[in-house]
Parts: structure tokens; sequence; C-alpha cells
């Protein structure tokens, strides 16, 4: 059998994890919205409209924000169509998914959703066909207390106290083709610039996101980063990163290397904005804001796309399977190891769309296999990020050479009493042993080990079958300074390790 460790020091620190690394993201987007989050007609609707089915099923993942309402579709939205009265709202041709928007579900419905959720909003602004003056508008509708134009708007409209949204994104992937209205980096970085300044005038408790390139292969990447950076340095919080990771090829071992690639991606992001901050010769850091990734390639391999012009339009439904499931728990396992930069990411999307929760319109709400890694992490990975060295085998695919088969991060908890170990075996023929050492501090005990494995790498959830799902596993031995278990092959683990305080 072969063999691994997992060296941990209880001193050696990456960061404190901003809890905000574990967010999703709901945009206007196919069902997401409409028969995925929101569905009147549903069984189990409340009196606002949302289904209760899929809101019990995002509350255990313990999402701190919601990214919203996108995505390619904000770059063509006018936010004031989504508010007022239900029965005059506009229904418009929507030209990022090609489908019919009925604004039954706007800014005010939104917020009522995170309050049944427990999560925090993270607006995006529409810096595609509009700009400054509409954004700041928006900003003054959720944030103003009263006795200005639009802040008395929300007032009538039902909502007395402020919105006090928080976290805010410049707009979405603006140097995209796809996107409406995409501009050069110049373009954008001036008018996010020039957003950024007013916003913050309006409200200087705000936080800012200006948007990166729309991912790392694009021709404009690196560039785009130093001139939109160049031009909004000091008015912003965070550069955002987007990125999903396909399987075209069929080639299991080379797509559970992709968090690889994540991780080079989120270096080379974190070094633009230091050589900006030198640039500058700044005190200010900027840090990163992974407001999507995901897994997302399915429904182009394997669907025909459904006729435009309609509303709930089901576009980019993936079908998850356990090879993805052992993906996410990778990425994030990546996103922990860099949290001393990243801090906040957003799964994307929560329902329906490229998303871990799905629903029949009018039928079952069920959960994909990708949910469970999420869910285990979220709910277990607050607290300290610390270093691990790994020494495990590796293997060469045509993702590169030399890729560990074992992933893992360490996280200390808050109350300083267990250590949680993220643990993914990449390897699809054999379990690796595993001795994991500990030093500053000694083990009194295992809490828990759940253990994802025993899947074909094709192996699906649906609403019928639910399949993949973890199990709590046995085997785990321990003294003071060790622990050491076997990991199975193909498998995600998540182990709690008791140590004395």
């Amino acid at each position: 059998m072969k063999q691994s460790t997992i060296d941990i020091n209880i001193n050696n620190l990456i960061s404190a994890i901003d809890d905000r690394l574990f967010g999703s993201f709901i945009e206007h987007m196919g069902r997401a919205v409409y028969t995925g989050i929101y569905e009147p007609g549903h069984p189990s609707a409340n009196k606002d409209g949302f289904r209760m089915d899929v809101i019990d099923l995002i509350k255990p993942l313990d999402i701190p924000l919601i990214r919203y309402p996108g995505g390619n579709f904000v770059s063509g939205y006018n936010w004031e169509d989504g508010v007022g009265p239900k029965d005059t709202r506009p229904i418009r041709p929507e030209l990022a998914w090609f489908a019919l928007e009925p604004n039954q579900v706007g800014t005010n419905e939104f917020m009522d959703f995170l309050k049944q959720v427990n999560a925090k909003p993270m607006l995006a602004v529409n810096l595609g066909t509009r700009g400054p003056h509409d954004a700041v508008n928006l900003l003054e509708y959720c944030n103003f207390p009263g006795g200005t134009h639009y802040s008395d708007l929300r007032i009538s409209h039902g909502y007395p106290k402020p919105h006090n949204v928080k976290l805010w994104c410049l707009g979405n992937e603006m140097d995209g083709p796809w996107q409406i209205c995409a501009k050069t980096a110049d373009e954008y970085g001036r008018i996010a610039c020039e957003t950024a300044k007013m916003m913050k005038w309006l409200d200087s408790d705000i936080e800012l996101v200006v948007c990166g390139s729309s991912f790392r292969e694009m021709p404009t990447f690196g560039d785009w980063e130093r001139t939109v950076l160049r031009h909004t340095y000091e008015h912003i919080d965070y550069l955002s990163l987007h990125t999903y990771y396909t399987n075209m090829d069929d080639d299991v071992p080379s797509f559970l290397a992709s968090n690889v690639r994540m991780s080079n991606f989120i270096k080379e992001v974190s070094a633009i904005c230091s050589e900006i901050k030198s640039e500058k010769q700044s005190e200010k850091d900027i840090y990163l804001s992974f407001d999507e990734w995901n897994i997302w390639y399915h429904f182009k391999k394997d669907c025909e796309q459904p006729p435009k012009w309609i509303e709930a339009r089901p576009v980019e439904e993936e079908v998850y399977d356990f090879a993805d499931a052992l993906l996410i728990g990778s990425m994030l396992i990546t996103l922990i190891n860099h949290s001393n930069v990243v801090k906040i990411a957003c799964l994307a999307q929560l329902v329906n769309t490229i998303a871990p929760i799905m629903t029949e319109p009018g039928g079952r709400a069920w959960v994909q296999t990708i949910y469970y890694p999420f869910l285990y992490t979220s709910q277990n990975g607050r607290g300290t990020a610390l270093h691990a060295h790994v020494q495990a085998p590796t293997y060469n695919c045509a993702a590169g050479e030399d890729i560990p088969y074992i992933d893992c991060a360490v996280v200390l908890s808050e109350n300083a009493e267990k250590i949680t170990l993220f643990i993914v075996n990449k390897n699809l023929e054999e379990d690796i042993a595993c001795k994991i050492n500990m030093s500053g501090s000694e083990f009194s005990g295992i809490a828990e080990w759940v253990s994802l494995g025993g899947h074909s790498p094709s192996e699906i959830n649906t609403a019928t079958n639910a399949s993949v799902q973890p199990q709590h596993a046995n085997g785990a031995s321990f003294n003071a300074e060790s622990c050491t278990l076997t990991l199975p092959k193909a498998s995600w683990n998540m182990l709690r390790l008791k140590i004395k305080s």
C-alpha cells in the first residue's frame, strides 16, 4: 500500500479563514430563481413564494453570503424593473441567457429570501448598459435610511428599514465578448473607478469588488488586472477571479488535477495585486474574491439547448457525478490553503443552474454529489488555516507531472479544541495509508471521520436515487503525537481530531 504523511505544527498558521469563503451565487439564469428558489404555486411555497423544500436544503450549508443578481445577467439589468408592485413590473427579453425575465423577484424579494437562509447579500451593479449614476441610485435605495428619493421609494415599497448591503460587485466579467456592453481594460477601469468613488462617498462603510479577467485563459489576463488596478486601486477592496473546470476528454486523473491550476491562478493574481501595490507605493492590500467557481461542462457536452424567449429557460443544468464531488472537495481545500489572500468565494451557483441543489417544477428537490463536500467544509472549515506539509505519492497525466495523489487542508477550530483535516485521495485504484503527525500540541481523541467514496467516477444522484452520500468511517487510531488511517481510493474525507487546549 502506498504511504503518505501529513505534518502539522499548531503554531504554523496560514490565516484566519473569512467565513465568506463559503459563499454562493444566485443569478437570473436558467431555473435558478423561477422554479428554483421561487415558485409561488409549489406545495412547499411560503407566503412570499419561496420554496421551503429548497430552503431546507440550503440552510444546512451555512452560507454566509449570496452574490446576486449576476453574472452576465446584471450587465443588461434595470434594477428598477424588479421593485414595486409586482403587477406593474415589465416582462423583458433577457439578452444574456435568451429568456424572458418576468421581474417577479428583484432586490427586495432577494433580501426576504436571504433572511430565510440566514445569509447576507453581495449585490452586483450594472456597468454594462448602465453606469455610476444608476449604481449609486441602487445603493441609495438599499442603504439610505430615508428622506431621499430612492430611500423613500424603498419605504413606499414596504421596506422601512435599510437593507444595509455592505458588499458590492462593480459589474461582471467585463472583458468577455459575450458580456452585454463588454469593455476594454481602460474603459472598464475608468467607469469602475468613478462608480467606486461615488458609492463610497454615499456610504463609506461598503466594500467593493472590481472585475478581474473572466477566466485565466482569457487573452486579456494579466494586462487586464494591472490596468484595472491602476485605475481603481485606492477605491476598491477586492479583485475578482472566476474559474470553471471541465472534463470534456473523459480523462478523470487530469480532471482531478485541476485544483493545481486553481492554486497557480490564485498565486498569479495575488502577485499582480502586490506588484501594483508596490508600483503605487500604497500601504493598502487588495484581497481576492473568487466569486465564481465550480465545474461546468456536462450540459454543453450532453444536452440540447432549450427554446429561446421562454420564462425559466432550463439552461446549464449540470448533472454532477462522483468525480465532480472529488474535485469540488479539492477546490475547497485550495481555497482554505490560500485563505491569507482569498477572503470571499462563491460556489456558482446554488439551485438548478450549475448547482448542488436541483428541483422539479411543481415537484421534488434533491441534492447532487457536490453538495456534500461543500456542506461539511462549510460547517467545519471555520477557524484558522494551518500549513500542512504533505508527503505523498504522485502521478503524471495530461494536466502535468508529479501531481500529488493527496490534497489536504487543516483548520484549527475557533475554540482551539479541534483540528479538522479535509483530505482527498485522487488515486482511482488504490487506498493510501496516511500518518498525521502533530507538533505544538497533542491529540486527545478522534471526534469524527466522514468519508465520501466507494463510487465509480460517473455515478450520480437523482431525485429517486441518492446513492452518493458520505458515511461515517472507522479504523483511525491515534496517540498523543500522531494519527494513522487508511484513505480509501478515490475518496473525499473529513477527519476531526480533538487536541489538548
